[in-house]
């Protein structure tokens, strides 16, 4: 790591996932915070010679970095949640959910423009991140898959940002009670979102909610849409909306697929407590925005055909989706049946109707 320092280069990118400019940036902001004073015993470990980020980057464990830093399993299992905690505090601002119509109308026109389905304010998903087994836990963490998880939940925009991210609920809990507790969908059921108004879509006469989408493990409601379930005629209004519903949950895919594929820590079981894994989680969220937004890191990050491309809805699948060998803990949550309202039903027939009249594109009917 000593070396690296000393002349950046592409090998610290890779070693570190980041710019070496992003690194000291960071490094300035949290040193403060993670360096610890000498003591008459034993001399402190300098800021820069934090592990975390290479463990975030490489997913090793403490014992194989304590061979390549030559610090302490011991002590490494408590330097890696300390500089996380710090990350956390110092990147909070680089994930910032919508506080008015303008800001959620500027997202709904970016989905409208990239992924051609209009009135989308964001795509969601969840992931149970695979852990060992909690002490005395019980239960608690005892998911449907019969492994023990936590659950990550997120929404992203339109150019594969996160705008919320909810890390922590117990795997026990039902893929549909993780979402409810949520702060995202408590502010969804008491209107605290300040979303846009319901308005008609061009040419149509019924007003529809600007909403988010999602698959078959959200239910379908006013502000949720997801595909119509079972196997449609080529060419019906169903397989159609369905297509251009994928299209538009897609980026919240790719961005969990991009983040896996960078912090490998994710791709594996964690061997460690509930509380060390979810800062963990919430420290790549954060670093996922942190790293798109930079000058610096955004081209070694997420270079051009990191993501699923598409023209004229001829996909090309994204450089990630090459490296999801042995992707063994960010699993899917699962698919669950639930009957839904009329309203809902009715504001995903008024999309499909608008995707096969005003809404079409040239290029749909084949992939429908």
């Amino acid at each position: 790591m000593a070396d690296l320092l000393k002349e950046p280069s592409g090998r610290f990118e890779n070693f570190c996932r980041m710019s070496f400019k992003d690194f000291e940036k960071l490094l300035q902001k949290i040193e403060p915070v993670i360096s610890k004073k000498d003591t008459r015993w034993r001399k402190a470990i300098p800021g820069k010679e934090r592990l975390t980020l290479r463990f975030l980057a490489s997913g090793d464990s403490f014992k194989s970095l304590h061979y390549l830093f030559k610090i302490s399993a011991q002590l490494i299992s408590s330097i890696v949640p300390e500089v996380c905690s710090a990350l956390i505090k110092v990147l909070s601002n680089v994930i910032q959910i919508p506080s008015n119509e303008s800001e959620w109308k500027n997202i709904a026109k970016q989905f409208e423009n990239i992924w051609n389905f209009p009135h989308c304010i964001g795509s969601m998903d969840g992931k149970h991140i695979t852990i060992q087994a909690p002490i005395n836990s019980g239960s608690e963490f005892y998911n449907y898959k019969q492994y023990f998880s936590v659950v990550s939940m997120a929404l992203v925009d339109a150019d594969y940002n996160f705008i919320f991210a909810d890390c922590g609920c117990q795997g026990r809990l039902s893929d549909g009670a993780v979402f409810r507790n949520t702060e995202l969908f408590k502010k969804i059921e008491n209107n605290g979102l300040h979303c846009p108004s319901d308005e008609p879509l061009p040419g149509r006469n019924i007003p529809i909610p600007y909403l988010f989408v999602g698959d078959d493990a959200f239910g379908l409601c006013k502000q949720i849409m997801k595909p119509y379930p079972g196997l449609h005629e080529k060419g019906s209004k169903e397989r159609t909306f369905n297509y251009r519903l994928s299209r538009a949950r897609r980026v919240v895919e790719n961005v969990f697929g991009i983040m896996a594929s960078t912090f490998r820590v994710l791709r594996k079981p964690m061997l460690l407590q509930p509380e060390k894994v979810l800062l963990i989680v919430m420290t790549c969220v954060l670093l996922h925005n942190f790293l798109r937004k930079s000058r610096s890191s955004r081209s070694n990050y997420s270079p051009p055909g990191t993501f699923d491309s598409e023209e004229d809805g001829n996909i090309t699948p994204g450089a990630w989706r090459q490296n999801q060998d042995n992707m063994s803990s960010l699993l899917p949550l699962r698919n669950i049946p639930r009957k839904p309202s009329m309203e809902a039903r009715t504001i995903r027939n008024e999309l499909a109707e608008y995707f096969m009249s005003n809404g079409r594109v040239s290029w749909q009917d084949i992939y429908c």
